[in-house]
């Protein structure tokens, strides 16, 4: 699903404006702006140390901008309380009571967020539910492995039921299975049209989860548009990779099938692959790394 590149003030669930953070020398996000649709699962996609907790922590109002703004929903920043409820918050490093059960936990964030009664055992029934832990409800934290753990920071996101979901990295260190059923949860959030926005530097992930995509890289937004867009843009020319008695050989081209029957029509076709451009390519040349460098 493409969504616009611009949104007008009422459909935009979060605005950065123009934002920069510093810490002394070092700069953390230099001038970022970017609009996040309501219902959109927007993904910052980078290295470890481009930005993205950053990013994050001043869109949830625990860091103040040097410079520019961020909006919640047009109602205003994340420093008003009646602000910040409109949030959901998975930080990347695991905000948990290791002592307190999962349903502690959720009770009290729910706490929290001013829910009580029935109201708030209901949600956390629900959170628990959703995020595959009704089991281990009672179990203390502390005996959860890496991935429960990363499924309970989730569930404690959203056990306010809020429109705005800001996720750090929530796969980072987790099984393939937890992986799996973290995916499956925000594709459900996303039909049930809750706005995300997903930091990351596995491409994989945002490809999967993503309608847009920024870029980042020390700080700064390098190009921003669907994954579609983006590879066309900058992803470069598939290859075709051909095995020559155990030489490869790389062809780039815009047509692989077309330089596959010229090979064919020579009559000297070899075993070949084929390389198309993903998010890592399009990553590599904006900034001539590799993504996990």
């Amino acid at each position: 699903m493409t969504v616009p590149a611009t949104q007008s003030h009422r459909d935009t669930m979060l605005r950065l404006s123009d934002v920069r953070k510093s810490y002394g020398k070092t700069v953390a996000v230099d001038g970022l702006s970017l609009q996040i649709a309501a219902g959109e699962v927007f993904g910052l996609l980078g290295p470890n140390g481009a930005g993205k907790s950053t990013t994050v922590a001043l869109a949830v109002g625990l860091l103040e901008a040097d410079r520019g703004t961020v909006e919640i929903a047009g109602a205003g920043g994340p420093a008003d309380p009646a602000v910040r409820a409109k949030l959901g918050v998975a930080p990347q490093a695991l905000a948990l009571y290791e002592d307190l059960s999962g349903a502690e936990n959720l009770r009290f964030f729910g706490t929290l967020q001013g829910m009580a009664g029935s109201a708030l055992a209901e949600r956390v029934r629900w959170a628990l539910e959703f995020v595959g832990l009704t089991a281990r409800a009672r179990d203390r934290v502390s005996a959860y492995s890496g991935g429960m753990k990363r499924r309970l920071n989730l569930a404690v996101a959203v056990v306010h039921d809020p429109p705005l979901l800001l996720l750090d990295e929530p796969t980072v260190g987790v099984d393939p299975q937890s992986r799996n059923a973290i995916f499956g949860n925000i594709e459900t959030l996303r039909r049930q049209g809750r706005t995300i926005l997903y930091t990351t530097h596995y491409m994989e992930e945002a490809e999967r989860l993503c309608n847009r995509v920024g870029i980042i890289d020390q700080g700064t937004l390098l190009a921003l548009d669907t994954v579609e867009r983006l590879i066309a843009a900058h992803g470069g020319r598939s290859a075709l990779v051909l095995d020559e008695n155990g030489t490869e050989r790389r062809i780039e081209t815009e047509d692989p099938a077309a330089e596959v029957a010229k090979l064919a029509r020579r009559g000297s076709l070899p075993r070949f692959r084929l390389e198309q451009p993903d998010l890592e390519a399009v990553f590599l040349n904006l900034t001539g790394r590799h993504l996990r460098d």
